[in-house]
């Protein structure tokens, strides 16, 4: 078999990455998390991984050795090695998000005890400003309708009986069940693709990393598989844990007890988008 070239390995990793990213770019979206902060935590992290693991004769690599490495321009690398702010850089909020914040901060968009107020969208007749400002005040560049629909298909807004717009505060504050889900996101997903990239730059030492696929199946067929797949996980997570909890407490005080683990398990279902569809 030829040696695959070092631009055909590019396209094909791209094409892997393009597909994994969007489920991830669907929950970024959903969430309200735009492109201009996904752009600039991605090149953060460049330069950051760079910083970590290509180092040349134990030494940091140079701002010119990380601009070649990952194509962030300099004074960006600069920045980011010496923790300035980047006063370019659009806001961290979202427009959404700086709605919000507008209507929870300014006086204008309060009643008199502090609260955001119910807005109309237009102003009243004292001429206290409604939806329509608000969303002007952060932006003119988007119609208030487009922002109206967006907010309200969130449960960010609702309507009351006079059609005012009303905040939904309770919407937008993440529960403590969300956050430990995006605090296992994380670990899961991190540790589940350190495995993929380990067996792709040292393939002589593979870590396990399996999983079986069928296509064309009913939604019965599928559910009983899907309770056969619960059924063997549990199992063998049980088994792992309990095996893991007696190694850890004979290796407790050894000096070379460094090593962690991470062993899961996980289940995708989803109908074809089209007949002849085989990788969704």
């Amino acid at each position: 078999m030829p040696a695959t070239s070092h631009n055909e390995a590019q396209t094909a990793l791209l094409k892997a990455v393009s597909w994994l990213c969007r489920p991830l770019l669907r929950l970024l979206i959903e969430k309200g998390i735009g492109y201009p902060q996904l752009r600039d935590l991605l090149k953060k992290l460049y330069v950051e991984v760079a910083e970590e693991s290509f180092a040349l004769n134990g030494k940091p690599p140079s701002d010119s050795r990380l601009f070649i490495l990952t194509g962030v321009h300099r004074k960006d690398i600069k920045r980011l090695r010496t923790g300035e702010p980047d006063t370019a850089a659009v806001r961290a909020s979202t427009l959404g998000g700086a709605i919000i914040s507008h209507w929870l901060g300014l006086p204008a968009y309060q009643d008199a005890a502090g609260r955001p107020r119910c807005l109309p969208r237009g102003p009243v007749d004292d001429g206290t400003p409604g939806f329509d400002a608000l969303v002007a005040d952060v932006s003119k560049d988007v119609r208030p309708r487009a922002i109206l629909d967006e907010l309200l298909r969130q449960g960010v807004v609702s309507l009351n009986e006079a059609g005012d717009i009303c905040l939904n505060r309770s919407a937008f504050i993440p529960g403590a069940d969300f956050e430990e889900k995006t605090f296992f996101l994380g670990r899961n997903v991190h540790d589940h693709m350190a495995t993929c990239a380990h067996n792709m730059l040292s393939p002589d030492t593979p870590m396990l990393e399996r999983s079986v696929y069928f296509a064309a199946l009913t939604e019965a067929s599928a559910q009983e598989l899907r309770e056969l797949a619960e059924q063997n996980a549990v199992a063998a997570l049980q088994a792992i844990n309990e095996r893991a909890l007696a190694l850890q407490a004979a290796d407790q005080g050894k000096t070379d007890a460094i090593h962690r683990i991470r062993f899961g398990c996980y289940w995708y279902q989803a109908q074809r988008k089209h007949t002849k569809d085989t990788g969704q």
